[in-house]
């Protein structure tokens, strides 16, 4: 049986606690050390968990894996420490505040060959998963993700909703995105400098395929949903519920009975097995990259794609 690693967080905020249980609850890691400069934010998800407090990063000889879920801004600067120290790394999205600094922190784990993976979490959606499986030949990907204002996010949606969309059209169409089309919107008023309530993007990829991707923080409830067409299937995935719907439309004809018009179409609901939440499968897949179970190159690969994107689509605000 392999020795459970031993893993430091760095972050007690909202999503740090849930990595922090997470971890804990691991079978193969356990919640070493948790990093937080507020001693009695970081103290108190410490004791929770049954970790050790650090107002700061410890020396990582004796530590196994790192988890950054700081603010984004403090993302290149402990990076670039851990990668120094020889560690693997997951690390929240974005990677980092700049797409200069992701492709150094990428580029350090590169030539250093350290497994890193970045925090897209709706790739372990048990939906998107069973999606994946099903679908054949991609056309036309839409995906909303809207929610509701949430004062404490002060990056605009580019970053904290639209990117996991633009990751799920990029690894369900494939390849990079030749064309991409953007339109930004700003309308609370307590909303940052510059950081964009609405984003509304295209991307064209070779072949022909299209994605069109909606994420706003001026909705009146969450909505999280994503549909791929192809020539004679719908796959529609609603990843909040965590299910999916398939149809094939077959006929369309008038019929004799008065002024109706009768659509045929068969929906197939799939069965989903039961599976972990994604953040557990998340975490889990990190412990297989470490052990060399999944490759780590390919993982490394897959993060820089839609933070291209992205920093394309934040290039709008200087027009806006």
């Amino acid at each position: 049986m392999s020795v459970a690693k031993k893993a430091v967080l760095v972050g007690a905020g909202s999503m740090g606690s849930h990595h922090a249980r997470v971890i804990s609850q691991s079978e193969g890691a356990e919640l070493a050390v948790l990093v937080d400069p507020r001693e009695e934010v970081g103290r108190a998800v410490a004791e929770r968990f049954g970790a050790t407090w650090s107002p700061e990063l410890p020396d990582l000889g004796d530590y196994d894996a790192v988890v950054i879920a700081a603010a984004t801004e403090a993302h290149h600067e402990l990076a670039m420490q851990v990668l120094a120290q020889d560690r693997p790394l997951l690390i929240e999205k974005p990677v980092a505040d700049s797409l200069l600094r992701t492709e150094e922190i990428l580029d350090v784990a590169e030539q250093r060959d350290l497994p890193i993976m970045c925090g897209l979490l709706e790739r372990y959606n048990p939906a998107v998963i069973a999606a994946r499986a099903a679908i054949s030949e991609p056309l036309h990907v839409t995906a909303t993700r809207h929610s509701p204002y949430a004062p404490r996010i002060r990056t605009g949606v580019a970053w904290d909703l639209l990117v996991h969309d633009v990751d799920l059209a990029i690894n369900l169409i494939g390849g990079q995105p030749e064309t991409i089309s953007s339109r930004l919107g700003f309308f609370h008023p307590e909303s940052a400098t510059g950081a964009e309530d609405v984003a509304a993007t295209i991307l064209g990829f070779d072949g022909g395929a299209v994605a069109q991707i909606s994420a706003s923080r001026i909705g009146q409830h969450k909505v999280r949903t994503l549909t791929v067409h192809e020539l004679d299937r719908l796959i529609e995935v609603d990843l909040l519920r965590r299910n999916l719907t398939i149809y094939r439309h077959v006929s369309e004809a008038s019929v004799d009975d008065g002024p109706s018009y009768r659509q045929q179409t068969i929906i197939e609901i799939p069965e989903i097995p039961p599976a972990p939440e994604p953040l557990t499968a998340q975490f889990a897949r990190f412990l297989e990259v470490i052990d060399g179970r999944v490759d780590a190159a390919a993982e490394r690969r897959s993060i820089l794609p839609s933070h291209q994107v992205i920093d394309h689509v934040i290039a709008e605000r200087a027009s806006a």
